[in-house]
């Protein structure tokens, strides 16, 4: 039979007709008149080719057939599935559910929001909940999220793929960052010994470059400064400055976290704070294990802002 062409509505009345056993009743229950049930009884027999109930020798109602006893119990097992997929889904509770989420985005975004939203899941969530951090390939980003292989990105406003759904996250701002007890001083910082006194360990995200957006604001100065070292993560730099005198322009929150090593001061030229974004796809936008992470992350990334 093609479902297509069945009236899944019939389906509830034979239900209710099979435990009454008596089109009265079960038309008080359908809030139905007798009539139109007794019309959709007789569908329901030329549909299934089957008298499905008829009248009983003795008494009052109407005895089922082989073939209505056969349907009774998987045909109301099937309806009690289908409310239940139905109806209103339960709140999430992270300290008893099981569930896996993706967050996708750089090195600095773990360091941002990241880290936070691990100590948040000891303390207010169940051996259920695993995280993944995998780092954000833009070729295959919106793919990945689509196919639902990566539930959160954190990046930049400018590369979160268009048809996502987004809310601002978090706007940082860069510091000089420089070992504790280096030989410079804890004085501010000018721009003379910035460009030309300091050793400079640069994060290059595309990796092998000397140049980054730090050196694009000197540019606009027309000076230049000494980069020694460039590596691909910013999570490597506290430890390389640590055992180093170089200096290096760092998100204010990872050095932050590294305060027992590092010291932070104000770059000696005006540079521009970033945003980076929190996304996820639309399909998700309503799901309450979602939800639940989504507040989550933004519970702890929560912070204020440099003016």
């Amino acid at each position: 039979m093609d479902l297509r062409s069945f009236d899944l509505n019939l389906l509830v009345s034979l239900d209710v007709l099979l435990r009454e056993r008596s089109v009265t009743r079960a038309a008080h229950r359908l809030h139905l008149s007798q009539p139109a049930l007794s019309a959709q009884l007789a569908r329901l027999r030329a549909l299934l080719g089957d008298p499905l109930l008829v009248p009983a020798v003795k008494g009052r109602g109407m005895l089922p057939t082989a073939r209505a006893l056969e349907l009774k119990d998987p045909l109301h097992k099937l309806l009690a599935d289908a409310g239940a997929l139905l109806r209103d889904r339960a709140d999430f509770d992270p300290g008893t559910a099981e569930r896996r989420f993706a967050i996708a985005g750089s090195d600095n975004s773990m360091v941002a929001a990241g880290l936070p939203v691990m100590e948040a899941l000891r303390r207010e969530a169940g051996p259920g909940i695993r995280l993944a951090f995998r780092h954000a390939d833009t070729s295959r980003i919106a793919t990945q999220m689509e196919l639902g292989e990566v539930d959160f990105l954190i990046g930049s406003e400018h590369a979160l793929p268009p048809h996502l759904r987004a809310v601002r996250l978090v706007s940082e701002h860069f510091v000089m960052a420089q070992r504790k007890g280096h030989p410079r001083g804890r004085g501010a910082v000018d721009l003379e010994t910035y460009c030309d006194r300091l050793e400079h360990l640069l994060v290059s995200t595309s990796g092998g470059s000397f140049e980054g957006v730090m050196d694009e604001y000197l540019l606009r100065l027309g000076l230049r400064r000494n980069v020694v070292l460039s590596i691909q993560q910013f999570m490597l730099a506290p430890a390389i400055l640590r055992e180093t005198d170089y200096v290096a322009a760092l998100p204010s929150r990872l050095v932050a976290r590294h305060a027992d090593i590092l010291d932070a001061f104000e770059l000696p030229f005006a540079t521009e704070n970033f945003t980076l974004h929190l996304a996820w796809h639309p399909r998700d936008h309503s799901d309450p294990a979602h939800v639940w992470m989504r507040q989550l992350i933004l519970r702890c990334t929560a912070a204020p802002e440099r003016a």
